[in-house]
């Protein structure tokens, strides 16, 4: 079979279309709206849970073409051109490059299982081996605190002067502050901590930056220090943060600005 020029002509052109025609999703008002636009949608949900499938592709798909719509809608109003909408445009765009930024820096100098490793290490050396249960009754005066020890070798409860304590925290728990390592206070009072015997009260005030302590050792126990396979993800993140503030800090010392 001999094809004539004028039919041969119409299938070519009709081949021709087909790659283009499958790279939009739809044309709406002559302008078309492109596949890669809903890919990126239907990934973005995917990330929040959605399960990619043909319902969900026809609720994007339709939901381009209205927002195509009304974006052609609001151009023919001239509202693109509104100072308040290229200032808000403006700060999306900033926001959605950012973002393109810190992806490629981490992706370029992602944590490493050694740094992980070591900044567990550090966290294990600075907890120590030992968590302390201590009361504490904080006052601004030394005389206070002195008058409060005094108290206390003459028979008085703990608990009960605890409720003068400046620490909203405590004050109402019997001055309690519940287990922790001595690396989770200010140094003057975890060796005064430390230093105490089970039972024992400091003899003298301790003195931080937050005014006079007395202070009372519960009790002593072995550490429970977690895995490291419970805290690697936290641990990672925290330095992820750690290389990006570092990054942006670079960046701005290079910057000039007036």
């Amino acid at each position: 079979m001999t094809l004539q020029p004028a039919r041969l002509l119409m299938i070519l052109l009709a081949a021709a279309a087909f790659p283009a025609m499958a790279q939009n999703l739809a044309v709406v008002n002559g302008k078309p709206v492109p596949s890669s636009r809903a890919d990126a949608l239907i990934k973005q949900l995917s990330t929040q849970g959605q399960q990619d499938s043909p319902q969900l592709r026809n609720m994007v798909k339709e939901e381009l073409i209205n927002r195509e719509i009304l974006i052609q809608e609001a151009d023919k109003r001239g509202l693109s051109n509104s100072p308040d909408v290229k200032n808000q445009v403006e700060i999306a765009r900033q926001s959605i490059v950012i973002r393109a930024l810190v992806a490629d820096y981490l992706k370029k100098n992602p944590v490493s299982d050694a740094e992980v490793q070591a900044e567990y290490d550090k966290f294990k050396a600075q907890a120590g081996d030992k968590e302390y249960r201590a009361r504490h009754i904080l006052v601004e005066k030394e005389e206070d605190a002195k008058g409060i020890i005094a108290k206390l070798k003459g028979g008085a409860k703990f608990e009960d002067l605890a409720k003068q304590s400046k620490d909203p925290g405590s004050a109402a728990n019997g001055g309690d502050l519940d287990w922790a390592s001595p690396a989770s206070f200010v140094k003057p009072f975890s060796d005064a901590m430390t230093g105490l015997q089970k039972g024992q009260i400091t003899e003298t005030p301790v003195k931080t930056q937050f005014g006079f302590h007395v202070i009372k050792l519960e009790d002593v126990r072995a550490a429970k220090i977690p895995a490291m396979d419970e805290v690697k993800p936290q641990i990672a993140e925290s330095l992820q943060q750690k290389k990006l503030q570092a990054f942006q800090q670079q960046l701005r010392e290079k910057a000039k600005i007036q």
